[in-house]
């Protein structure tokens, strides 16, 4: 890609995260409302819904797109589905943050634009592991792509409640993912991560603690599904489909987060779709980290995450699995961390 290009993309996207902040700021002028309770950060009513701007950004990019680019037009004809059943979960997500659905129905949505992303042929059909080789998946490879749809979906969700943790690390992985698929030659993981970033770089200062505005479930559910999406479609730059790993590889330390919770949850009994706040974020925030310090920490997990995803990209197939060893470790630590901060301030790990 020619560094013309690169700078009329990035053109683009400048104006595309004005687009983004003017929606956010018209979503602060007429507000939805989040109220404060007992289970959530913030002392006072605070707007939500500012993820209207970033998916607004990136739905105006896409349209763009299809307009300008014929080949945009001719390649991966699947993505338009999965940007039509992407656009569909964040309207229900709207509707959630107005309304506040049950989880089952929000649960039901998602399913809905997973299995319209499946239906299109954005699935997995092989995956490479070490000292196995690579395994033809057949329709187990469609029921592995469902369900890592709607967990990466929920799990930014989960993610998404202290001031600019989520929002800044998605920038930053977007930003990264970006970088990568251009070097890739995958066009569709290349723009959609640019548009992506560019909603969020509009979003993020209004997020930054104390926050103006939250994202909302029309943010962070949009965002969940397309970063999702964004995986699978990262798999054909390998024909063992191992850069499939990409992803969760950069979104790492949402990904344990929330796993870990509602593993642990589970095991003490607890109804694991019910609220809570004993996310290991909550917790560290709870002991007495302040709302920045732990941001910026999970962006220093996206950027060492970064690193690893640029060492993947050098490593033979069979070592490539391997590179989530010190991903996991570093999140070890940081569960170390926190359960002993818990345990000084004599929290309970229970809702």
């Amino acid at each position: 890609m020619s560094l013309d290009a690169v700078l009329r993309h990035l053109a683009f996207a400048g104006g595309l995260a004005l687009l983004s902040a003017l929606c956010v700021r018209l979503m602060i002028a007429f507000p939805i409302l989040d109220h404060p309770d007992a289970r959530k950060a913030h002392a006072r009513p605070t707007p939500k819904g500012g993820g209207v701007g970033i998916v607004t950004a990136f739905l105006a990019g896409m349209a763009v797109l299809f307009h300008v680019a014929a080949f945009a037009r001719l390649a991966d004809s699947q993505f338009i589905g999965v940007i039509a059943a992407a656009a569909a979960i964040a309207l229900v997500a709207l509707l959630d943050d107005m309304w506040d659905f049950r989880f089952i129905v929000k649960l039901g949505a998602q399913t809905a634009a997973a299995l319209v992303a499946v239906a299109g042929g954005l699935a997995l059909n092989r995956l490479s592991l070490p000292f196995w080789g690579t395994v033809d998946l057949g329709l187990a490879g469609a029921l592995l792509t469902l369900f890592w749809i709607v967990a990466c979906t929920n799990a930014v969700n989960f993610m998404d409640g202290l001031d600019a943790l989520v929002g800044g690390s998605l920038l930053l992985a977007a930003g990264i993912l970006a970088v990568i698929a251009a070097g890739q030659g995958g066009f569709f993981v290349y723009v959609a991560s640019l548009f992506l970033a560019a909603g969020l770089a509009g979003f993020l200062p209004f997020n930054l603690h104390p926050a103006r505005i939250f994202m909302g479930d029309v943010g962070s559910q949009f965002l969940g599904f397309v970063f999702a999406v964004l995986a699978v479609a990262s798999s054909r730059f390998d024909v063992q489909q191992l850069s499939f790993l990409l992803v969760p590889l950069l979104l790492f330390g949402l990904l344990f987060d929330t796993g870990f919770t509602l593993l642990r949850r589970a095991a003490m009994g607890e109804r694991v779709s019910a609220p809570h706040r004993t996310h290991l974020y909550q917790m560290a925030q709870r002991s007495g980290l302040t709302a920045w310090r732990v941001a910026a920490l999970h962006w220093g997990f996206v950027l060492f995450h970064g690193a690893l995803a640029a060492l993947f990209l050098r490593l033979t197939p069979g070592a490539k699995p391997l590179v989530v060893v010190p991903a996991l470790a570093v999140q070890l630590l940081w569960l170390a961390y926190v359960a002993r901060r818990v345990r000084r301030a004599g929290l309970s790990w229970r809702a």
